[in-house]
């Protein structure tokens, strides 16, 4: 009995030990089943996604517009057709005209026919055709241009059309999907997705005033004017400009935050132009030297390197050397962030601006002035002789900052030069114009009053400043 009992016993251990691995198997190998619901789940999750995106890119199509434009420009005349030679055989030949065109996207703001898109897409343009996502054209009219934020409104004598919801650009964040939809290369209403890859972009050298989003989501030639949403389909910016080495995407594209698209609109709709904050400073980054010289702690801030007389930094007593750390309760990154905050400001609203003055932190209250509207520029057409194809504006203030003049000086600048005019090559865009013929230019109408008078054939002599440094240059006639 005793064998028999120790028999059953280990039979019993034997069975439990079985029983007891079985169970742990069962518990630690998960079952074909639970493989299959996963995908299952992993498929409707990813079902889904998809279905919500078509959603949004439904939605916002009809609102997103393909614009093309024309304009008529001069080809440059070879050098040998001023040859007497040749003009004796073929005569005197004029510079060719041509048709030059130029595709872009656009974003229906407003049901009444309103449309956002870049300023550079429509800037120059003889003739805007616009075509809604139906296939229906119409002819579109600008109704406000502004090169500082590259913005541009265009109508359309159109009512009842698809808008998109405005959303917060202020409230993004990196790492948020985005879509782009616009007509790359003319391929209309084009759709790629990406992530925001960064915020507050600037320093670019696209625009006068820089706070971009950047992106991933593939944008190319033709987006330019379209719009970037966000997965709700909100509006949070306006695809302007790609960084490429080859023309083509390479995952970085720039929009323009729909804020501030917003504030330009506003302004453009309400007064008829855009309206800015002056606070009439010139301003420029700390650095490390700087920072050692001046005794500071770090940075942070930007640097007064010149206060223009009368303006309203001046009034509010600041000064060449005080670094502002803070503006109306913001702290100040960067001098490019400092501009676009002053810019948003109101004219005539009273803030508080902190400074750093001799190591000592003060609080000056400065009343905001309206940033001088762009100087006249005088029509190149008006003029037969040597300056003709040469436009001029008045030399302001702004002006002399962004040359980096600081002492006061006289004259006009030069805009641009037309690839005909006799003066290409003998005068350069920035120049600024203080004689004409030994005669002083103070302003517009002189320079207007002076070269008209002067006849076709004659040399020109004229007293300039480039790069700083005065000059006498002489433009011979053709």
């Amino acid at each position: 009995m005793k064998d028999i009992n120790l028999k059953s016993e280990k039979l019993v251990t034997y069975f439990l030990t079985f029983i007891t691995f079985l169970l742990l198997a069962c518990l630690l190998l998960p079952p074909v089943i639970y493989a299959n619901t996963s995908d299952k789940e992993s498929t409707e999750i990813l079902t889904k996604f998809g279905e919500a995106l078509s959603k949004v890119a439904e939605r916002v199509k009809p609102a997103v517009v393909n614009i093309s434009t024309s304009r008529t420009v001069r080809t440059q005349r070879p050098p040998f057709f001023d040859d007497p030679l040749f003009k004796r055989f073929f005569g005197d030949i004029g510079p060719q005209k041509r048709k030059v065109t130029n595709l872009g996207s656009g974003v229906i703001a407003t049901s009444d026919g309103y449309i956002l898109t870049n300023n550079h897409v429509i800037e120059g343009a003889e003739d805007i055709i616009v075509k809604l996502s139906d296939g229906k054209e119409y002819k579109g009219k600008p109704v406000g241009m502004d090169s500082r934020t590259d913005i541009a409104i265009i109508k359309i004598n159109e009512t009842n059309l698809p808008t998109v919801p405005w959303g917060d650009s202020d409230k993004l964040r990196v790492g948020e999907m985005v879509l782009a939809i616009g007509n790359p290369y003319g391929l209309s209403q084009t759709i790629t997705m990406g992530i925001i890859s960064a915020l507050g972009r600037s320093g670019i050298g696209i625009t006068d005033y820089e706070d971009f989003i950047q992106t991933d989501a593939a944008i190319n030639p033709g987006n330019s004017g379209g719009a970037l949403v966000n997965i709700r389909g909100e509006l949070i910016g306006i695809n302007t400009a790609i960084f490429s080495v080859t023309g083509g995407y390479q995952g970085i594209g720039f929009a323009i935050p729909s804020n501030m698209v917003k504030n330009v609109m506003d302004s453009i709709f309400s007064q008829g132009r855009v309206v800015r904050g002056w606070l009439g400073v010139q301003i420029q980054p700390l650095t490390p030297d700087i920072v050692k010289q001046l005794g500071l702690k770090d940075e942070t801030g930007v640097l007064l390197v010149d206060v223009v007389e009368g303006g309203p930094a001046d009034k509010g007593e600041l000064k060449r050397y005080d670094v502002i750390v803070e503006y109306d309760g913001k702290k100040i990154d960067n001098p490019f962030h400092f501009k676009n905050m002053v810019a948003a400001t109101k004219p005539g609203k009273t803030v508080e601006i902190k400074i750093i003055r001799n190591g000592n932190l003060l609080t000056a209250k400065v009343t905001i002035g309206e940033l001088p509207i762009e100087p006249q520029i005088v029509s190149p057409a008006q003029f037969e002789n040597s300056l003709r194809g040469v436009s001029v504006q008045e030399l302001t203030d702004e002006v002399l900052q962004k040359l980096g003049i600081t002492r006061k000086i006289k004259g006009v600048v030069v805009n641009s030069i037309e690839e005909d005019s006799p003066a290409l090559g003998y005068l350069s865009k920035g120049d600024i114009i203080m004689e004409v013929n030994r005669k002083p230019v103070t302003n517009l109408k002189e320079y207007n009053d002076i070269v008209s008078k002067i006849e076709k054939g004659k040399d020109i002599l004229l007293g300039i400043m480039r790069g700083g440094f005065p000059q006498v240059i002489t433009v011979p006639a053709r």
